[in-house]
């Protein structure tokens, strides 16, 4: 029987604000990093980091991801979709405020997204996402050492 491979944190990274707040908490703990992207990004050269660069396309870097996280892994994503899938698969999720998704929370904020989906299709100006911001950094980095010490409780 083979051994289960170490818990990875996968960044969805088009367009993290976070990435360095990643590689951070990520070599504390001495886990290799999946940085997905649909074009290239700089990373640090370390074994750690992998970048990893796939087509263009709608969902291609979703898709890739969703395919490979299991359960004790960490997902860093604005794609409420994709936080969706990666919680079925067994792997946390969350998003670079520090909003952590959970199987009881993953519903309503789909369904908001559709909601906002359906007003702009209609011309409605909905605001978009508030600016990124200092708390909104520190939320992160909290929310992502908790979802990594419980992440490698279950692989263990």
């Amino acid at each position: 029987m083979s051994q289960p491979r170490p818990a990875l944190i996968f960044i969805d990274a088009d367009a993290c604000p976070v990435k360095d707040e990643v590689y951070k908490v990520a070599a504390r703990y001495g886990l290799k990093t999946m940085v997905v992207s649909n074009s290239f990004i700089r990373v640090p050269l370390t074994p750690a980091i992998e970048q990893v660069v796939v087509e263009s396309g709608p969902d291609i870097a979703d898709d890739w991801i969703a395919e490979r996280a299991l359960p004790g892994d960490v997902v860093v994503t604005n794609d409420i979709p994709l936080a969706d899938r990666v919680l079925k698969a067994g792997a946390a999720a969350l998003a670079p405020n520090g909003r952590v998704f959970t199987p009881d929370s993953i519903g309503s904020a789909l369904a908001s997204r559709e909601l906002g989906e359906h007003l702009r299709s209609f011309g409605e100006i909905t605001g978009g996402p508030k600016a990124f911001g200092p708390a909104d950094r520190s939320r992160f980095l909290q929310a992502l050492d908790q979802a990594v010490v419980k992440a490698r409780r279950a692989k263990r």
